[in-house]
């Protein structure tokens, strides 16, 4: 199974009080949530449907896990 590598930017955004999630490597990638933990759960059912909606990924790219990059929280 081929892994891909995407990269998401989530910060806080403390006026609305969510986070809110973008990304380069995923085409219409723009959503917020209350919490970290809920905007992950977002995210893995919206950067597969993406990735596919774009013709981003293949058949054997199926695998998706999120790494957290301290220095971008």
């Amino acid at each position: 199974m081929k892994k891909r590598v995407v990269y998401v930017k989530a910060m806080r955004d403390e006026e609305a009080q969510v986070w809110v999630a973008t990304s380069e490597d995923v085409p219409g990638l723009a959503t917020e949530a209350d919490t970290l933990e809920q905007l992950i759960k977002k995210l893995q059912v919206m950067i597969p449907e993406l990735l596919k909606a774009n013709g981003l990924v293949g058949n054997n790219e199926s695998e998706l896990s999120f790494h957290r990059n301290p220095r971008g929280l």
